[in-house]
This record gives C-alpha cells, sequence and structure tokens, in this order.
C-alpha cells in the first residue's frame, strides 16, 4: 500500500456563518525516494470552521484514487476526536445521536468522510495549531487565503 500523508486545515472568517475555506496538502514519497506534493484549497460564502475542517479532510481523502495507508494530520480535535474516540461509530449507531440524544452536526459531511475513507487505513493524528508546524502552517493559510478569496462557493447546507 502507498503510504501518504495528508495535512489538513480549515477557517472561517466570522465563524460561525462567515466567508471560509479549507486547505489540504497531500505528501508521499515515491520507490525513488522523490518527494511528491498536491496542494488542495477552496473558498465558500458562508459556512462554518468544522464544516471546513471536515471539507479539508475529505479532499485529501476522495483525492487518492488507489487504496492507501493513510497519516492524515490535523489540528481540529473535532475531526481527530471523533475517530480516536470513536464518537463516530457511537453517532452511526444511535442514528446519528450524540450521547445527550441531540442531531450530530454536519452529518452531510460525516457521512461523505466516511465514504471517502473506506477503501483506506487511516491514522488520525492530531497537532496544535497556529504553533509552528510547517504543513499545518502551509494548510492554514491555503484556507485563510481561500477563504478571504473573491471566487467562493456556495456551502449548499449553509445558504
Amino acid at each position: 500500500m502507498t503510504e501518504v500523508t495528508i495535512y489538513t486545515d480549515g477557517a472561517a472568517r466570522g465563524n460561525p456563518e462567515g466567508p471560509g475555506g479549507y486547505g489540504t496538502v497531500l505528501q508521499f514519497v515515491d520507490a525513488n525516494g522523490t518527494l511528491h506534493e498536491k496542494e488542495y484549497s477552496k473558498g465558500y460564502k458562508k459556512t462554518t470552521n468544522n464544516r471546513m475542517e471536515l471539507m479539508a479532510v475529505i479532499v485529501g481523502l476522495e483525492a487518492l484514487n488507489r487504496p492507501c495507508k493513510v497519516r492524515l494530520i490535523s489540528d481540529s480535535k473535532y475531526v481527530t476526536d471523533a475517530f480516536n474516540q470513536n464518537w463516530i461509530s457511537s453517532w452511526v449507531r444511535n442514528n446519528w445521536r450524540t450521547a445527550g440524544k441531540s442531531p450530530v452536526k454536519n452529518v452531510d459531511l460525516w457521512k461523505r468522510l466516511l465514504k471517502a475513507k473506506e477503501q483506506h487505513e487511516v491514522e488520525f493524528v492530531w497537532v496544535k495549531g497556529h504553533n509552528g508546524h510547517p504543513e499545518n502552517e502551509r494548510c492554514d493559510k491555503l484556507a485563510t487565503t481561500a477563504a478571504d478569496g473573491d471566487d467562493l462557493a456556495d456551502d449548499v447546507v449553509m445558504e
């Protein structure tokens, strides 16, 4: 299996419901030891930080065209804890309800993320944001630049 590292970050201005964006960086080293990288980012007119954190992960996983062993690095506890603390399993088992019986937010994106990760072995790793981690800072720059851009898409759930 190809080993891939995916770095992600999401941003929103005026969270909740302001403009936002995501940034994703994929990296893998080929058999010759050459590093390959690809960046993704996009901005939205009206969204939330958590939706952008999820989109960053989804876009990274959906970019993979074969099953991979993925180390996914995010500064979002919302994303990493959902898997590392097994919240997602409970939500699915409880028909997308939290332990407190309220509806899980962003179900559309959680379902898309689960589909995107199906064929991969994914390890979710949390890093402290805005703490000098080079790839996290790079993703933050991609996300905030996208959020501040002129060509913003509609986040249909938020409209």
